[in-house]
C-alpha cells in the first residue's frame, strides 16, 4: 500500500481505498466519499457492446470506475466532476490503476456541445437532498443537496448528451420516486426498468434506481426489491 500511495502521489487527507478486487481508489478524509449507493447503481446499469460512458456528478469517480472494472469492453469513460480537487484524485485514481478514461472538470449545466447526442449511457448518483448546506463543509454539502445542481438539470443535461436509444442510470431516494419519474418522462426519457433499495426485508425502501431510455416506448419493468445491509 505504502508503494501504491508513493506511486500515486497521495495529498493532504488523502487515503487509498479498495473498491473493486485488487483496485484501489484515492479519498480525502475531508472531502464527499463514496458509499455503497454507488457500487448498488453501477450494478444495476446494463452495458451494451460499444457503449460510450458517462458518469455524472462523479465524484472521486467510484461510479464510473466500478462499472468500467465490470464491463472493461465499454468503448469510452468519461467523468464529469464540478470540484477541482475530486477531478484531480479520479486523474490520478485512473492513473494508478491504468484506467483509459476522460475526465472533465465542469458544473453539468455547462458540459460542451461536442458531447450532444454522443453517449449510450450516462450514470448518475446525484445530491439527494434538497436544501442549504447550513453548518456542513460546503464541498461535502453540495455532494449532498441540490445548492449547486437539481434533478431537473440533470435531467435536462443528460437527454442533451444522449444519443437517440441512449440510457440514464440513475440513483435517488425512493420518497423522491415520482418526481424522478415525472421530469424524466417529461424530457423524453422513458422509465425501462426501476429497483427499490431497503435495508432488510422487512423495511420499507430508502432509494430507487431508475433506467430511462432516450425516445424509449413506454412500458417499465419493475424489479424485486433490492436489501442492501451494507449502510
Amino acid at each position: 500500500m505504502a508503494a501504491e500511495a508513493a506511486m500515486c502521489k497521495l495529498k493532504e487527507n488523502e487515503v487509498l481505498e479498495e473498491f473493486f478486487e485488487d483496485k484501489k481508489i484515492i479519498q480525502n478524509t475531508k472531502l464527499y466519499r463514496f458509499t455503497s449507493d454507488s457500487i448498488l447503481l453501477s450494478r444495476f446499469a446494463r452495458f451494451k457492446f460499444g457503449d460510450k460512458v458517462a458518469d455524472f456528478c462523479a465524484g472521486s469517480g467510484v461510479v464510473g470506475f466500478h462499472f468500467f472494472c465490470l464491463n472493461p469492453k465499454v468503448e469510452s469513460l468519461t467523468l464529469f466532476e464540478m470540484q477541482e480537487e475530486l477531478a484531480d484524485m479520479s486523474r490520478r485514481t485512473a492513473e494508478l490503476n491504468g484506467f483509459d478514461c476522460e475526465v472533465v472538470c465542469t458544473r453539468l449545466q455547462d458540459i460542451g456541445r461536442e458531447y450532444d447526442d454522443k453517449l449510450s449511457l450516462i450514470l448518475c448518483n446525484p445530491p439527494y437532498e434538497k436544501g442549504g448546506f447550513e453548518n456542513e463543509v460546503y464541498e461535502r454539502a453540495i455532494c449532498r443537496k441540490e445548492i449547486t445542481l437539481t434533478l431537473k438539470e440533470i435531467v435536462e443535461a443528460a437527454f442533451r448528451k444522449l444519443k437517440f436509444g441512449g440510457r440514464l442510470a440513475i440513483i435517488n431516494r425512493a420518497d423522491r420516486a415520482a418526481e424522478l419519474i415525472y421530469l424524466l418522462k417529461a424530457r423524453g426519457l422513458e422509465p425501462k426498468r426501476v429497483q427499490f433499495v431497503a435495508g432488510t426485508p422487512a423495511a420499507k425502501p430508502y432509494l430507487i434506481m431508475v433506467e430511462a431510455v432516450k425516445g424509449g416506448k413506454e412500458g417499465v419493468e419493475v424489479l424485486p426489491v433490492l436489501i442492501n445491509d451494507k449502510n
